[in-house]
């Protein structure tokens, strides 16, 4: 985004192996800076957003959808312009599609042409991503998308949600492949939409999402388009590129969303807390077939019309700069897993040096170059590109003499984060010539004819509707539309023990009379 500005590097002198540009003494000045700065001591962890936790997991998925670069560290380091992206850049779910069922036929359901396959939990009425026979490997798009239990279950939403479309599409009398393409096109469309209408208008201050991608008439001939806002910010010549200010540094700010726990479903019981990564049987880790103790009950964890108990949704924790302790004992280091010491298992740490490793700029000298207003922080904070996002969407800071709010209050990002956040999202859903940003700009999940035919559908058999839940500003067509789709687990029902009948009694007969 900002090539004219040069990498920045923190002074590592007095750490091991002193001097800047030494690999150790780069990661001790940051494990000692995570140490200090950015470890949680409160207990319980103290604050929360107003954020529902599921979209903390479809923030993940997106980024999955987005990205997939395999090429080496240590390669990026010597010139981070040869990074490649081998996904396309485009928010049009190739992380369920894949390539198609004629290269992939694997993903796809031979008994039900144009569905996905998908698997279940054995003994139980619940779902999970379809899994290679006698093995945990899940038959998906992108594998990344098994690495944690709730991020598994958005996927299998996805694809379930596919099939359901199909379903409506072959109803209407349209061929396999016609209902295939039909049912691909109408769930692209409904995900750019929740995109950009539902999730981005969360996260970022109201104010850039307003202006970052703006619907318009042109009052000559009455056609409605898209225009960007943030040009000046991301732009390209000929395709969009995945930014790194945007990939290592903003986008990241998911990281500080993240609970150590979540109560999944009533099966489970409400109180009981699955730990995210805490390396056992139980914890929400991925890569295995789902149990049903990690089943999610989609009203635990986003606003949903059967959220009825007042800690529900559950929330993300707020945004700032302190991460879960389960994400500075991770299970990564192979000899020595989950200990805090070792550098493989902290993420935070891993992004600093990621971001150094990279030449990402100073985050004071793009907010200088933005003209934006920079926070109150100690000196040695106000840097790091990454951990200044954290700080300000931590702040609740009004600029002085004006109205302009800088900080996110710990409930979404503050400016400059909402602004390398929402230019990237925007300049990527204009940027695809098959978005229907381009396409179809005037189109509408409320224009849609499958959508249509499925609400139809869930009204005539009894059931709530596809935008039966509240969404964001009051809009409709959000994330729980997805679930409604997909027909998975919305509410306790599913999660209580089948009543057990009571037998009929017994009536013997009347005794003969006797004389």
């Amino acid at each position: 985004m900002f090539p004219e500005l040069p990498g920045w590097e923190p002074d590592t002198t007095g750490f091991t192996g002193a001097g800047i540009g030494s690999a150790a003494a780069l990661e001790a000045y940051f494990m000692n800076f995570v140490a200090t700065k950015m470890v949680d001591t409160t207990a319980p962890p103290a604050g929360d957003s107003k954020l529902p936790s599921g979209y903390v997991y479809f923030g993940q998925f997106i980024d999955h959808d987005l990205t997939l670069d395999t090429t080496p560290l240590s390669e990026a380091e010597l010139d981070p312009n040869r990074l490649h992206n081998f996904r396309t850049p485009r928010l049009d779910l190739d992380c369920i599609y894949g390539q198609g069922p004629d290269a992939q036929p694997y993903l796809y359901d031979k008994t039900a042409p144009g569905c996905f396959r998908i698997g279940e939990i054995a003994g139980t009425p619940f779902k999970d991503l379809p899994r290679a026979a006698g093995q945990d490997t899940a038959l998906i798009g992108d594998p990344r998308n098994d690495e944690n239990a709730i991020v598994a279950q958005l996927h299998l939403a996805f694809l379930l949600a596919h099939n359901t479309l199909v379903k409506a599409a072959v109803k209407k009398g349209m061929s396999s492949r016609k209902a295939f393409e039909a049912a691909r096109k109408t769930l692209r469309r409904l995900y750019q939409w929740i995109i950009w209408h539902d999730y981005m208008a969360r996260i970022c201050d109201p104010s850039v999402h307003k202006r970052a991608l703006r619907k318009d008439r042109d009052a000559g001939n009455g056609r409605t388009f898209w225009e960007l806002g943030y040009e000046d910010v991301y732009d390209w010549k000929n395709n969009p590129f995945m930014p790194l200010e945007f990939s290592v540094a903003a986008y990241r700010f998911g990281h500080s969303l993240v609970r150590n726990g979540y109560q999944t479903n009533f099966a489970k019981g409400v109180g009981v807390f699955t730990p995210t990564f805490k390396f056992n049987a139980e914890d929400l880790r991925g890569f295995r077939a789902l149990h049903l103790d990690r089943v999610v009950q989609w009203d635990w964890f986003l606003r949903m019309s059967s959220s009825v108990r007042p800690t529900f949704p559950q929330v993300a924790r707020k945004f700032d700069s302190v991460l879960a302790n389960a994400l500075r004992e991770l299970p990564e280091d192979p000899d020595k897993p989950g200990d805090n010491t070792r550098i493989l298992n902290v993420l935070a740490a891993r992004n600093l040096v990621r971001g150094v490793r990279m030449q990402l700029p100073s985050a004071i000298e793009v907010a200088k170059l933005l003209d934006i207003p920079i926070i109150n922080i100690a000196e040695t904070e106000r840097e790091a590109l990454w951990y200044y996002i954290l700080k300000e969407a931590e702040f609740d800071a009004q600029v002085e003499g004006s109205t302009l709010t800088v900080g996110g209050a710990g409930d979404r990002l503050g400016t400059l984060g909402s602004i390398i956040v929402a230019a990237t999202f925007a300049g990527l859903l204009k940027g695809d010539p098959l978005s229907f940003f381009n396409l179809e700009p005037g189109w509408t999940p409320d224009k849609d004819e499958l959508l249509d035919s499925v609400e139809a559908d869930l009204v005539a058999a009894g059931k709530p509707g596809l935008n039966a839940d509240e969404q964001v500003n009051g809009r409709k067509w959000g994330l729980p539309t997805i679930i409604r789709l997909s027909g998975l687990p919305v509410d306790a029902a599913p999660f209580r023990p089948a009543p057990v009948p009571v037998p009929e009694p017994v009536v013997e007969p009347a005794a003969p009379p006797t004389e």
